[in-house]
């Protein structure tokens, strides 16, 4: 059996993975990385909108700062996260952004003077100061109260995956692509590594090292519809959770991005309406103002989800084979912004739709038959235009993941996570757009030195024979896949998981949908153990990949089920239609998910209290929907009153107050 050692292993090459590699390496660590694919092809370079920082530097940036930034995320978060870590976060990310200058990104840039928008549907001008000219731009994203977008064009996870890459390189960091980690190696209650397969010849290597970082990104896969590559299949923290010691943290909170393209389910950027651009029902209306009058198409990402879905509902929705949508018009920016700012949107929607999404010339006014006359609220029809592009709410963004504290430190001692993988917990029950590669980056940084100094500690004190052990046990599980008996299709399983998880467990849940979802998960969980796998090739098998993929990916989609079945409120992207309010007073918690024995078939819940005693911000009204709908914590007054006599004394002394006041 082969087996090779490091420092410290890093299961993951996208920006998270990378960017704590260059941490391991700056003091000297051995350090691998291991990738599905190649790193430059890692799911990061597929965010388009931007990173989010507050910088302050252009016309509609002024003013911004770290408390604003941090009242923005918490908010977002429905206040789901911890907010420790929300501070870090916000601290550090203007200078995680002017790292990634110096390494090469090359950020979207002011330019002096007047420059052309389209703000709340208008066409306006803005103009930059002479003295902010060529530092970095930023754009409107929803959720927030300045532009805080940093971004380069449409391509900045592109942009920023292939600096830290190059960057990863100039630091020597060893890559080793097409590399699937199947097990964690772990003894008495310590991480020491993985069991990986070589995905070209089927090899089964150990690879042993002090300390082991996850950043293997979502689980939106385990979805029908997602805007997610193929490799984002929660298989990483599911590997994980097989350990019986590590723990899921709120894998019941998941993202559905309001604007994936039909039906292909890919991106369009939420830059496209921090941009300018507006969404259209069937008869042309402008909408989201009606449901929300204040942020509009620019309120947080689980709100727009749920209105466009609740318009549908209405029947205002276009009809196509692939069921109804609604319209995402960017023609309304022009040509010319388009084809530069939103060029790969512009590129996407031409390929797989046909649409020239700046086209802005008339198609046809039968949309506008049959527009109600008595409902002035939608705003007047319009004439479809060419350019308009179908769009509808899909997966697209995993808050829940595997549970750390804020060093990045799992409950299995010496495997950490950072990125989307994890559940840090930044984002809570709902991610802010633009917190998402922010956070890769960010969290590479911040928990890469926690991890860093954790490897530089730490002893390899294990026996061979106990990893051979570990190897032995991952190879006899594929022997059983290929030559068992079993009458089981893993494609069968895969597609019915999917399917569930979109009809029940999407963006409205119910109790009754939810436990049938469970029932039958943990049915097709049981099926699983009987999969037959015809190919009996260890290499260059398919089949095989999928098969073992998909027994762990229900386990994950069985956290999520289970997790939205118990928690009996509604908070961020979590949407009880049965219980419609957030209960501070019973469910102001974080929901850890295990699996401690193999022969279980349901995932144990338990839960981890979020101090409200301890929050810059104690929970109160989000801003979205009716005023109060919410249940607050018996110990919100209390907080309250600490907040603010502590602001008041920090003012009195000649300091600056705390967000929750001064705003």
């Amino acid at each position: 059996m082969k087996v090779v050692y490091c420092d410290a292993l890093v299961v993951g090459g996208g920006l998270a993975g990378l960017r704590a590699s260059i941490a391991c390496r700056q003091v000297g660590l051995d350090v691998i990385v291991l990738s599905l694919v190649p790193v430059r092809r890692s799911h990061s370079a597929a965010a388009q909108g931007g990173m989010q920082a507050s910088l302050g530097n252009a016309k509609m940036s002024e003013g911004d700062n770290e408390d604003l930034h941090f009242l923005d995320t918490v908010k977002g978060s429905d206040w789901g996260c911890d907010q420790q870590v929300a501070r870090m976060f916000v601290t550090t990310a203007p200078k995680a952004i002017r790292e990634l200058a110096s390494w090469g990104v090359p950020w979207t840039r002011i330019k002096k003077g007047d420059r052309p928008a389209v703000i709340n549907g208008e066409h306006v001008t803005i103009t930059e100061r002479e003295d902010r000219h060529g530092y970095i731009q930023s754009r409107d994203f929803g959720g927030t109260k300045k532009w805080r977008t940093c971004f380069t064009a449409d391509a900045t996870g592109h942009t920023m995956l292939y600096a830290v890459a190059n960057e990863a390189l100039h630091h020597k960091v060893k890559i080793e692509d097409r590399k699937e980690m199947i097990a964690l190696i772990h003894h008495g209650g310590k991480c020491y590594g993985a069991v990986v397969r070589d995905l070209i010849t089927g090899e089964l290597v150990g690879y042993v090292s002090k300390g082991t970082l996850l950043a293997t990104g979502g689980y939106g896969r385990v979805y029908k519809h997602t805007t997610n590559a193929v490799i984002c299949d929660g298989v990483g923290i599911a590997t994980a959770l097989e350990t019986g010691v590590a723990k899921l943290g709120n894998m019941e909170a998941v993202q559905f991005h309001p604007t994936a393209l039909v039906p292909s389910g890919i991106l369009m950027t939420e830059g496209c309406r921090g941009d300018g651009g507006i969404l259209r029902d069937k008869f042309g209306r402008r909408f989201m103002p009606a449901y929300e009058p204040e942020k509009k198409e620019l309120a947080s990402r689980d709100v727009v989800s749920r209105r466009i879905l609740e318009h549908i509902k209405k029947g205002y929705g276009a009809n196509s084979p692939y069921g109804d949508h609604v319209w995402l018009d960017i023609a309304i920016l022009g040509r010319a912004h388009v084809e530069k700012n939103l060029r790969d949107v512009h590129d996407i929607a031409h390929t797989f739709a046909g649409i020239d999404a700046a086209d802005d010339s008339l198609e046809t006014e039968e949309n506008m038959k049959g527009m109600p006359a008595d409902e002035p609220d939608f705003g007047p029809g319009a004439p479809k235009q060419k350019g308009w592009v179908p769009i509808k709410p899909m997966q697209h963004y995993s808050m829940g993941g595997l549970r750390t504290d804020y060093k990045g430190h799992s409950h299995l001692k010496g495997l950490f996570c950072a990125g989307e993988a994890a559940c840090w917990d930044l984002h809570g029950f709902n991610r802010l757009g633009g917190n998402s590669v922010s956070e890769a980056v960010v969290a590479g940084m911040i928990i890469g030195d926690y991890f860093a100094e954790y490897c530089k500690g730490a002893e390899l004190d294990i026996s061979t024979h106990i990893v051979e052990q570990f190897i032995q046990k991952s190879h006899d599980h594929i022997q059983e896949l290929l030559h068992n008996d079993g009458k089981e299709s893993v494609y069968e399983i895969r597609e019915r998981m999917r399917e569930i998880m979109d009809e029940k467990v999407g963006v409205f849940r119910e109790g009754h949908s939810l436990e049938a979802a469970v029932n039958e998960l943990e049915e097709l969980y049981k099926r699983s153990k009987h999969i037959h796998v015809k190919n009996e090739k260890t290499h260059n098998n398919p089949e095989l990949e999928d098969a073992y993929r998909t027994q762990k990916m229900l386990k994950i989609a069985l956290c999520i089920a289970k997790g939205a079945l118990d928690r009996t409120e509604s908070r961020g992207a979590h949407t009880r239609l049965d219980h419609p309010k957030r209960d501070d007073a019973n469910w102001l918690n974080r929901t850890l998910a295990s699996w401690p024995d193999p022969n279980q078939t349901l995932p144990t819940l338990e839960y981890e209290p979020l101090d409200i005693m301890k929050m810059e911000l104690s929970p109160d009204f989000r801003g979205y929907g009716a005023k109060g709908n919410f249940i607050p914590h018996p110990l919100k007054e209390q907080r309250d009153a600490e907040i603010k006599e502590i602001t008041e004394r920090i003012q009195a002394q000649g300091g600056i107050a705390t967000p929750c006041k001064r705003l």
